[in-house]
């Protein structure tokens, strides 16, 4: 039987439904649309990897027996790269464009993610530019990985509108029961005929 503890720590459809309903409040108070919302979190992920190289490249070779210089070179360094880029051009990216809607887009999310280090978090990067809240779900098949992005993640970046979940099966299908903007994805065709057979009982 579960302790009261350990009750509090399962990831259901109600607690997606309350996760899922702050985050939606915390946007629409206009906090992650901010230039300086936007610019502190971007370098508080390049901050998070200076600070914490040697744990990432340790859980990345725990996880798919990473050699520590390609997790430095292709995972963090990419990474670091990405938020620089992102600081660097985020005045022009938040210029107002004109452009076409299309039905084809509709609806629009959250972020599913479930690979290692860059795949996790570089679309974390294009999502908090544009000034997003967001949810990440690393991949269970990458335990040590997932388990410093959520231990790393709510020291660094602002937690009322970033938000780790971590799981398998269970936790992802009561965060796909939840009505996304848009899911980033990285991964199987299986994951992909499950969300659609998802999406069309909703």
């Amino acid at each position: 039987m579960a302790t009261e503890g350990e009750k509090q720590t399962v990831f259901d459809v109600e607690a997606a439904n309350m996760l899922t309903k702050e985050l939606r409040d915390v946007f629409a108070s206009g906090k992650t649309r901010s230039y300086e919302w936007r610019i502190s979190q971007l370098k508080s992920m390049i901050k998070m990897c200076d600070e914490h190289e040697e744990d990432i490249a340790y859980a990345l070779h725990q996880d798919v027996s990473k050699p520590k210089l390609e997790s430095i070179v292709y995972e963090i360094t990419m990474l670091k790269n990405s938020c620089t880029l992102a600081i660097k051009e985020l005045k022009q990216w938040m210029m107002p464009e004109k452009a076409r809607t299309s039905l084809l887009t509709f609806p629009s999310s959250a972020e599913i993610v479930p690979e290692p280090l860059v795949l996790s978090l570089d679309p974390l990067v294009g999502a908090i530019a544009a000034g997003n809240a967001m949810v990440l779900k690393p991949s269970e098949f990458s335990p040590a990985t997932s388990s410093l992005l959520a231990k790393l993640l709510p020291e660094y970046l602002d937690i009322s509108s970033i938000k780790v979940v971590e799981g398998a099966v269970s936790e992802t299908s009561a965060l796909l029961e939840q009505k996304w903007d848009k899911i980033f994805y990285t991964g199987s065709c299986s994951f992909l005929c499950f969300y659609m057979h998802v999406e069309s009982d909703c």
